[in-house]
C-alpha cells in the first residue's frame, strides 16, 4: 500500500491507493533516466566552467548557479519519489522530510532567480556595451549569484516550520510514514500565489520584454560597437594599404562578435521557453488546486508534471551541448573523446619592438599611439613560414613569430 504523493507539494492525499505495476514500472523508469542524465549533464557544466579558463565568463557563471539549482531540483526531488514508488511511504524520517522539502524550493526558486539574471546581463551586454564595461563582470557576476543564493536561503526557511511527518495506520495495521503540511491545505494558497508570481510569472514577463530588446539589436539594427574593439583601431592608419587590412580585420572582428553573441541569446532564449512550457503544468496545478475544495489529484497527470518539472532541470546541458561550439568542446574535453587539445587555441609568441615617430604636423603627442597585447592567438594559415620584418613611417621595428 502506498501513498500517492506529490514531492514538490509535499502533498498527502487523502485516499489511500496502491500503484499499478504498470505505473511502478513507468514511472521509476522514466525518473531515473530523466533524473539520471540530468545530474550527469548539470555536473559536467560546473566542471567545465571551474576548471576551463576561458569558459569563465560573467554568463557561464550564471549557467553554473542554474546547474547548482537544477541538480538540487533532480537529488531532492526526483529521488525521493523514486523511493516512494519502490517502498511505498515515507523513508527519510522527520529531518529528511524538512530538508528535503526546503531544499526542493530552494533549488526550484534559485533556478528562477538564475534565469533572470543571465536575462539581464544579456540584455546589458548587448543593448548597451559601454555600461557592460563595468556592469557585466565576472566578480560582479559572482556578488549577484550570492545574493541571489542568500535571498532563496533566506525566503525558503518557512518550510523548516511548514513541514512535517505524519504516521498513518492502514486497515492491514501497517504503520505508514508520509511527508505532509503541519496545517491544512487551504492556508498555504498565499505562498503558492507568491512563488507563482515571483518565481514565474514575473521572470517570464521580464525575459519577454529583454529578449524583444535583445532581438531588436541583434536582428533588426546594426550591433552596436564594442568599446574593447573601439579602443584597439587606430584613428588614422598610415597608408592605404593599411586601412584596407584594417579595415578587413574589423569587419570581421565585428561579424564574428555578432554571429557570436546572436547564437549565445538564442541558447539562453531556448533556455527561458523551455522553463516556461515545462513548469507551467506544475504551477498551473498548484494554483488551481489551492482555489478549489477537492484537489485535482489525477495520478498519471501528477507524473506528467513531475517528469516536466525533472525535464526542465535535466535538458539545459543538451541545449548547451547542441548550440554552443564552446560548451561542445568542453564536454568533450571532459570526457576525453576526440583529440586532446589546450584550454586555448595554438598561440604564438610575438616579439614586438617600435618607435613612435611624432608628428608636429598634427599636434599629437606620442601617448596618442597605444598598443594593447592581449592574447594572441592565430591559425597556422596566417602565419609566414620565415621571419618578418616590416618598416612604417609611424612604427618602425621588427615583428617575430615563433611556435611557442
Amino acid at each position: 500500500m502506498e501513498n500517492v504523493t506529490f514531492i514538490l507539494e509535499n502533498q498527502t492525499f487523502a485516499k489511500w491507493t496502491e500503484y499499478s505495476i504498470q505505473y511502478k514500472v513507468v514511472s521509476i523508469l522514466l525518473v531515473t533516466l530523466v533524473c539520471g542524465i540530468g545530474i550527469v549533464g548539470n555536473i559536467m557544466v560546473i566542471l567545465v566552467v571551474l576548471t576551463t579558463k576561458h569558459m569563465r565568463t560573467p554568463t557561464n557563471c550564471y549557467l553554473v548557479s542554474l546547474a547548482v539549482a537544477d541538480l538540487m531540483v533532480l537529488i531532492a526531488a526526483g529521488l525521493p519519489n523514486i523511493t516512494e514508488s519502490l517502498y511505498g511511504h515515507w523513508v527519510y524520517g522527520y529531518a529528511g522530510c524538512l530538508c528535503i522539502t526546503y531544499f526542493q524550493y530552494l533549488g526550484i526558486n534559485a533556478s528562477s532567480c538564475s534565469i533572470t539574471a543571465f536575462t539581464i546581463e544579456r540584455y546589458i551586454a548587448i543593448c548597451h556595451p559601454i555600461k557592460a564595461q563595468f556592469l557585466c563582470t565576472l566578480s560582479r557576476a559572482k556578488k549577484i549569484i550570492v545574493l541571489v543564493w542568500a535571498f532563496t536561503s533566506l525566503y525558503c526557511v518557512m518550510w523548516f516550520y511548514l513541514s512535517d511527518t505524519k504516521e498513518s495506520l492502514t486497515a492491514g495495521n501497517f504503520t505508514i510514514v508520509t511527508c505532509e503540511y503541519k496545517v491544512s491545505r487551504n492556508l498555504y494558497w498565499p505562498i503558492y500565489f507568491t512563488d507563482f508570481a515571483v518565481f514565474y510569472v514575473l521572470p517570464l514577463m521580464l525575459a519577454t520584454i529583454l529578449y524583444g530588446l535583445i532581438a531588436r539589436i541583434l536582428f533588426l539594427n546594426p550591433l552596436p560597437s564594442d568599446p574593447k574593439e573601439n579602443k584597439k583601431k587606430w584613428k588614422k592608419d598610415s597608408c592605404q594599404g593599411d586601412k584596407v587590412i584594417s579595415s578587413k580585420n574589423y569587419n570581421c572582428t565585428s561579424s564574428t562578435t555578432a554571429a557570436s553573441r546572436r547564437q549565445v541569446t538564442k541558447m539562453l532564449a531556448v533556455v527561458v521557453i523551455l522553463f516556461a512550457f515545462l513548469w507551467m503544468p506544475y504551477r498551473t496545478l498548484v494554483v488551481v488546486n489551492s482555489i478549489l475544495d477537492e484537489a485535482y489529484l489525477g495520478l498519471w497527470f501528477l507524473l506528467f508534471c513531475r517528469i516536466c518539472v525533472y525535464l526542465n532541470s535535466a535538458i539545459n546541458p543538451v541545449i548547451y551541448n547542441a548550440m554552443s561550439q564552446k560548451f561542445r568542446a568542453a564536454f568533450k574535453k571532459l570526457c576525453n573523446c576526440g583529440k586532446q587539445r589546450s584550454d586555448k587555441p595554438t598561440t604564438y609568441s610575438m616579439a614586438l619592438t617600435y618607435s613612435v615617430i611624432k608628428e608636429t604636423s598634427n599636434g599629437e603627442s606620442p601617448d596618442h599611439y597605444t598598443t594593447e597585447l592581449d592574447d594572441l592567438t592565430a591559425n597556422d594559415e596566417f602565419l609566414p613560414s620565415k621571419r618578418l620584418s616590416f618598416d612604417n613611417t609611424h612604427l618602425s621595428g621588427k615583428v617575430t613569430f615563433s611556435n611557442a
